[in-house]
């Protein structure tokens, strides 16, 4: 451990503050939490007075008031941010301000220009294919020319022709755009011009970039992770295993993860499972050290019914789904990690200490996140109060939660309505499924809402639970 002890202010609300506030606690560190109004009375505040007094405790008007956080950074006398995930998390412009301001402090993840270059969607493609690592067919940079496109288009076509997929089609996206806006898909190559200039319009006008990516678009894939946890200096990584996070939301966020991302010893796939996970590890440790990566970081790839793997992005935080990789990993056969305090240990400059030879992955992991949200209506959020929130403890059950346990909870409507995390390990898979529906059946998860009666994920979450790792 680093000899300085140091002050992290705690950018984040709910389960992740908990845990960065439990990881500095652990490390010998001290930390600063915030809270808006409608947090008041959120368990992350609860637990920063328990840990730390009324002195470790700011008011903000909102988490993403960069001033604000500064100006509470300043009256602690913080010394580093941790930005958990979301918020500030991958905001190249945040982290490089905490690093260059007047009294400069230290970002708990990568080093800004790595939260930049990575964060560019496109130059992380540019820089995959340098190293034949496989990326999604289609454009490496914006296309401004419709004959350029129609030719891309054209071969991804024939290529989707050539693999036997019938309906080809492919993606036309506005390269500046985000979150999903000015994206569309043609399946007709004779629709592909008219489709073009009206994403390429759309850009024009929202982005002020008329540049447009064009992709192949991949059906019935699974969603595969790698965690890369690397040294301060960029010279040392290792991974922690893979997770699988095909189970999501109409929307396409994730409600299970499974860590490994793969059981060949107990599922039969259609290709080779062991050697896409190595490929896929072997490229993600490949291209963290071509970029000098100096934190966590998640490489995600998605996988074709015929095992072929892409990469799709690099996110360069800390993800919800650390806990469940967390959960298998282990260090010279030690307690499993926490990845969290690894991400503050090497951020602040602490030698790794260990190398890949030294990491043991045993048994299998499952975590659930727990939402307020009605699945029969798209996944639709459900605002209200939880009145009750139980569920049985055992040493194979970790479950993180802003949630009190003792009191009524108003679920604030300005966030996502997440209510726990809760990961659960097994020696196989089969053991860990078993033990997921022990936790879910033991779950006890009411509440009241204004609009109607109130609505959780839970029996959507005990009816995949069953098929989990299987394409």
């Amino acid at each position: 451990m680093v000899s300085e002890r140091h002050t992290i202010l705690v950018a984040n609300r709910g389960e992740i503050a908990m845990r960065i506030m439990r990881a500095c606690c652990e490390l010998g560190h001290d930390f600063v939490c915030l809270y808006t109004d409608v947090d008041e009375f959120s368990g992350h505040v609860a637990l920063a007075r328990e840990l730390g007094g009324d002195r470790c405790v700011y008011r903000v008007s909102s988490y993403l008031d960069a001033n604000e956080i500064f100006s509470v950074a300043d009256q602690a006398r913080a010394t580093a941010v941790h930005p958990g995930y979301g918020f500030f998390a991958e905001d190249y412009r945040f982290a490089r301000r905490v690093v260059r301001r007047d009294r400069a402090m230290c970002f708990i993840g990568p080093s800004w220009w790595i939260i930049r270059d990575l964060g560019d969607k496109i130059n992380t493609k540019r820089i995959a294919r340098t190293l034949g690592v496989p990326t999604i067919p289609g454009s490496d940079r914006p296309i401004y020319d419709e004959m350029e496109a129609e030719s891309i288009a054209g071969n991804l076509f024939e290529f989707q022709k050539s693999q036997g997929i019938r309906g080809g089609m492919v993606l036309v996206k506005a390269s500046a755009g985000g979150g999903g806006m000015g994206i569309e898909e043609v399946q007709d190559p004779d629709q592909f011009r008219s489709v073009f200039r009206r994403v390429r319009n759309y850009a024009k006008r929202n982005f002020n970039d008329e540049g447009v990516l064009i992709e192949q678009r991949v059906f019935d894939f699974n969603h595969l992770e790698v965690q890369i946890v690397s040294e301060r200096g960029g010279q040392r990584h290792v991974h922690f295993g893979t997770r699988n996070c095909s189970v999501q939301s109409s929307g396409k966020q994730k409600r299970i993860e499974v860590a490994p991302g793969f059981a060949p010893a107990e599922i039969p796939y259609a290709f080779d499972a062991e050697r896409v996970l190595e490929e896929i590890t072997h490229h993600s440790l490949a291209m963290a050290g071509e970029v000098g990566y100096d934190n966590v970081g998640t490489w995600e790839w998605i996988v074709t019914p015929r095992g072929e793997p892409f990469l799709m992005e690099v996110n360069t935080r800390i993800q919800v789904e650390n806990g469940v990789s967390a959960a298998i990993a282990r260090i010279d056969g030690q307690d499993p990690v926490n990845i969290i305090s690894e991400q503050i240990r090497l951020a602040l400059g602490d030698p790794m200490g260990y190398g890949q030879s030294d990491v043991w992955l045993c048994g299998v992991g499952i975590e659930y996140r727990l939402v307020a949200e009605d699945p029969e209506k798209e996944f639709a959020p459900c605002g209200g109060q939880v009145s009750r929130f139980s569920w049985q403890d055992a040493p194979w059950l970790e479950v993180h939660t802003q949630v009190p346990r003792e009191q009524a909870y108003e679920i604030p409507m300005e966030y996502d309505p997440n209510l726990a995390l809760a990961i659960v390990w097994g020696e196989s898979l089969e053991q860990a499924r078993e033990r997921g529906n022990l936790f879910l059946d033991s779950l006890v998860l009411e509440g009241k809402a204004s609009g109607g009666g109130f609505h959780s994920n839970v029996a959507f979450l005990r009816e995949r639970t069953q098929g989990l790792l299987e394409f």
